[in-house]
C-alpha cells in the first residue's frame, strides 16, 4: 500500500507573508530554512490514489458575505487536494457559477444540479471531468436561481442536496466533496449545511468580514441542535486576502484566533495579483502559476486541511477492542 499523504501542522509557519514548507524526509531542517525565500511548491514525485478507508467527507465552503475569497478557496483547495492524490468532487451550488468557470468548465444550460434537486434526474449524471487528474465537478449555471423559489415549496426542502448527493457518495467514487455555496444564508446554503459533515469559512482580513460570522455560527447550531444535521461542525476558518504590511490584517487575525482558537488554520492566504488573474484563464492557481506565493499558500492549506480530516477520521474510527 502506498504511503499516506500526511503533514504535521507544526511546520506551517508564516513570516511577513512568506510560507515555509516542512523539510523533506532526510533533509535537515536548516536546509529547508535556506530555501524559505523561494515560494514553496508542492512536488508530486509519485502519483497514487489515496484510500482513506472512511466514507467521503462533504465540506461546505461558505460565508454569507461576498468578496471574501470563498470561491477562490473552494477551487484552489479542491485542485490542491486532488494534486495530493485524493479523488475530489467540486460541487458548484452557487448560481453565479464562478467555481465552474474557475476550473475551465463552460456554463451550459441544463448542466447544473437544479433538476436533480427537484427530484428530476440523477446528480451523478451531472458530474463532469476537468482537465486536472483527480478533480471532477458538478457545474452550475443561472437556472439554479430558480431553486430559491422552488425548493421552499418542496417536501423535505432542507434535505434536497443531501438526498441528491446520497447516490453519488454511495458509489465510493470520491474521497472528498467540496460544496461552493452562494454568498448568502438562503435555501441552497442551508441545504448544503444539511448535507455536510463540516463547514469551511473563508474570512477576509477586515472588520466587516467579522460581522456576519456569528450569524453563520447560529444557523449551524440550529441545524445541529434541531436534528436536521447532528454531525455538522465547523471544520475551520481560513484567513484570506492577508497583507502582512498592514496592522489591520494583523489585528483581525488576532481577534479571530482569540475567538475561534485552534479552529483557525495556521496557513493564511495572501492578497496577490496572480490569484486574482487565474480565474480568467479557467485554471486553479497551481496550474496557472505553480511557483507563485498564492499557489504555495493553497498547497500548504491543502496539506493542513487533510491533516485535520485525517485526525478527525482517526478519532471517529472504532478501536480494535470495539471492532
Amino acid at each position: 500500500m502506498p504511503p499516506r499523504a500526511h503533514l504535521s501542522t507544526e511546520f506551517f509557519t508564516q513570516n511577513e507573508g512568506a510560507w515555509t514548507p516542512p523539510p523533506a524526509p532526510g533533509v535537515p531542517a536548516n536546509a529547508a530554512l535556506q530555501n524559505a525565500a523561494r515560494p514553496s511548491c508542492l512536488v508530486i514525485t509519485h502519483r497514487f490514489h489515496y484510500t482513506c478507508g472512511v466514507p467521503a467527507k462533504v465540506i461546505a465552503v461558505a460565508n454569507q458575505k461576498g468578496g471574501v475569497g470563498k470561491t477562490t478557496t473552494a477551487v484552489n483547495l479542491a485542485a490542491c487536494v486532488a494534486a495530493l492524490g485524493r479523488r475530489v468532487l467540486l460541487f458548484d451550488l452557487d448560481p453565479q457559477a464562478n467555481a465552474t468557470s474557475g476550473v475551465g468548465i463552460e456554463k451550459v444550460e441544463g448542466a447544473s444540479a437544479y433538476q436533480p434537486l427537484l427530484g428530476q434526474g440523477s446528480l451523478t449524471e451531472k458530474i463532469q471531468k476537468t482537465a486536472y487528474e483527480g478533480l471532477e465537478v458538478i457545474p452550475s449555471e443561472v437556472d439554479l436561481c430558480g431553486a430559491d423559489i422552488e425548493l421552499p415549496r418542496a417536501e423535505n426542502h432542507l434535505q434536497r442536496v443531501s438526498a441528491a448527493l446520497g447516490p453519488v457518495l454511495a458509489t465510493d467514487r470520491f474521497d472528498l466533496v467540496l460544496v461552493d455555496c452562494p454568498p448568502s444564508l438562503g435555501i441552497l446554503t442551508l441545504n448544503a449545511f444539511a448535507a455536510a459533515d463540516g463547514v469551511l469559512v473563508p474570512l477576509q482580513c477586515e472588520y466587516y468580514a467579522l460581522e456576519g460570522i456569528s450569524m453563520l455560527n447560529k444557523v449551524m447550531a440550529q441545524l445541529h441542535d434541531k436534528g436536521i444535521n447532528p454531525r455538522l461542525e465547523l471544520t475551520g476558518v481560513v484567513m484570506t486576502m492577508f497583507d502582512s504590511r498592514t496592522n489591520l490584517s494583523q489585528q483581525v487575525v488576532g481577534e479571530v484566533r482569540q475567538h475561534f482558537k485552534e479552529r483557525v488554520f495556521d496557513t493564511m492566504i495572501p492578497r496577490t495579483t496572480r490569484l486574482a488573474e487565474a480565474p480568467s484563464f479557467g485554471k486553479p492557481i497551481i496550474h496557472y502559476d505553480r511557483h507563485s506565493t498564492g499557489a504555495a499558500a493553497y498547497e500548504l492549506l491543502a496539506q493542513e486541511f487533510l491533516a485535520r480530516l485525517d485526525r478527525g477520521a482517526a478519532a471517529e474510527a472504532p478501536s480494535a477492542s470495539e471492532a
